[in-house]
């Protein structure tokens, strides 16, 4: 599971180069494909190419739905990747199907006893769930969070790598050094973190691998400095945008 690329092709092409040299043959995306980064195409066109399922993000989402609800700097990295993205009277066909496969991605999949979304069960385009979010402790979210939920909710947006179980005990991939086993006499919510903008103070590629009922967490170093250097050289994505790829915020 990879999710929230964010047009990062440097961390997107690392982590997919670590995927085949593991023999992983299903990789499955969940949302955020675009925003924030400076190659909207080709990340496009690879998640479209190599998962063999894809859900809707939010910042896919605001392509469409607008984004005015958005922050400052997040706003205009989505116009400035609409003005990528669109097609024109001289799009080619790809372009035009690149655009519609964005349009009509999924906000929700199920495969046996997992469910996969990019917010959360309820809200499966915008909700953040927060491994630290004191209303966990609460009977009441935490009953809605997993309502839909049979063994595994597999999710992003956050950014934050964990898992949050049913009875609200909360772990992280050094908890149990990086790997964690789905009890079924539980109901799980795992955040697979980000491939494009981690937010966990650890600046690699985040993204989860599933064995069996075996959950691997995996960081993948890539060379951020040349997606900063790509995003300072446009005028329409803030500073910002560049300078936290390095420190994983």
């Amino acid at each position: 599971m990879v999710s929230d690329v964010h047009s990062n092709r440097e961390a997107l092409e690392a982590v997919f180069h670590e995927i085949d040299a593991q023999g992983i043959s299903q990789i499955w995306c969940l949302g955020d494909v675009v925003g924030y980064g400076p190659d909207p195409e080709f990340c496009a066109d690879l998640i479209r190419a190599r998962c063999m399922k894809t859900v809707r993000g939010n910042h896919d989402e605001a392509l469409f739905a607008g984004a005015e609800h958005f922050n400052p700097f997040a706003r205009d990295a989505i116009k400035f990747t609409k003005r990528r993205l669109q097609p024109r009277a001289e799009a080619t066909q790809n372009d035009r199907e690149r655009w519609e496969w964005l349009r009509t991605l999924p906000q929700t999949f199920r495969h046996a006893a997992l469910l996969f979304v990019h917010g959360s069960p309820r809200d499966p385009v915008n909700e953040y769930v927060y491994p630290d979010d004191p209303d966990l402790l609460h009977g009441r979210k935490l009953a809605q969070l997993f309502d839909s939920v049979d063994l595994a909710a597999f999710c992003g947006h956050t950014h934050v790598p964990c898992v949050i179980r049913s009875d609200s005990t909360v772990f992280t991939p050094a908890d149990s050094d990086n790997h964690f086993v789905l009890d079924p006499k539980f109901r799980h919510l795992v955040n697979v973190g980000s491939v494009g903008q981690p937010r966990d103070r650890d600046p690699r590629a985040s993204w989860v691998e599933l064995d069996g009922d075996t959950l691997v967490f995996h960081r993948t170093e890539y060379p951020f400095a040349i997606t900063q250097a790509k995003i300072r050289r446009e005028d329409m994505l803030d500073e910002i945008l560049a300078a936290r790829l390095s420190q994983g915020i």
